[in-house]
């Protein structure tokens, strides 16, 4: 049974830190990770970035438990992973919706995985639905939205089984600038709402910056962790006000010159 809402806001509460000790990943003769360290506090938001093929994305998997290492481990609330877990959802960049389903079908589809009866999965879903503005799109298919608002459906199927962590690798790379924007905007409402801990692996600067605490920064492949910047601008955060200030420029301009140094 779906736990009533009185016990969902209890445990979303408490927020579950990750650790991740020494890991290191190769696909063949290809080292992708080479001793990867990192704690990401409970309810933190840290965005991973990189050059481009670092294994930013292989890291974000070992985290979900959907690739194992080779060497090291990672540990969610104490817990080490090994295979997905009820406590974590990934956002994919590429959506990853069942084509043949609706929206109602794809939001509630890890409810139906755990068993919950299509009542309670379908109440849930709607609500969340609702939370990422697509009310009144429930029986709609993922071919008749546009790729914000599959986006939109890919993050409310990941919000609808109450994750304590979530993981989003390169969500919003697929739509134009104007709805990143504006998806990266309803991302900051609902991580202020819940306070999960978000794991984001981006190749923006702009988007690290803005929407994390910190900002942790690998080498090219093999990754390894060369450093990183706390983002200490104050929250909320709007374009308006964050974007255009002095200290977001500067930031963004340290982040750059990490990456700039690796080239």
């Amino acid at each position: 049974m779906v736990p009533d809402r009185a016990v969902m806001a209890s445990e979303r509460d408490v927020a579950l830190d990750i650790r991740i000790q020494g890991v290191s990943k190769s696909f063949g003769s290809v080292a992708a990770l080479a001793g990867v360290s990192l704690t990401i506090r409970p309810g933190e938001f840290v965005a991973i970035i990189g050059p481009s093929g670092c294994g930013k994305t292989t890291l974000l998997k070992i985290v979900a438990g959907l690739v194992a290492p080779d060497a090291g481990t990672v540990a969610i609330g104490g817990t080490r992973v090994t295979g997905p877990g009820p406590d974590l959802a990934v956002v994919f960049q590429d959506f990853a919706l069942m084509p043949w389903a609706t929206v109602l079908r794809n939001v509630a589809f890890g409810l139906e995985l755990r068993g919950v009866g299509r009542r309670q999965r379908e109440e849930v879903a709607r609500r969340i639905i609702a939370r990422v503005g697509l009310a009144g799109f429930e029986h709609h298919y993922p071919h008749q939205l546009s790729g914000g608002m599959q986006q939109r459906v890919g993050v409310a199927r990941a919000l609808a089984v109450n994750p304590k962590v979530l993981l989003m690798d390169e969500p919003f790379a697929s739509v134009d600038e104007q709805t990143r924007r504006l998806l990266q905007d309803d991302l900051l409402d609902l991580w202020a709402e819940e306070r999960k801990t978000i794991v984001l692996v981006t190749h923006s600067m702009d988007e690290a910056v803005y929407l994390s605490d910190r900002v942790v920064v690998l080498s090219p492949r093999p990754a390894r962790v060369v450093g990183e910047i706390q983002v200490d601008l104050p929250r909320p955060r709007s374009s308006k006000t964050t974007r255009t200030s002095a200290a977001f420029a500067g930031l963004v301009e340290d982040l750059w010159g990490m990456l700039k140094e690796m080239q």
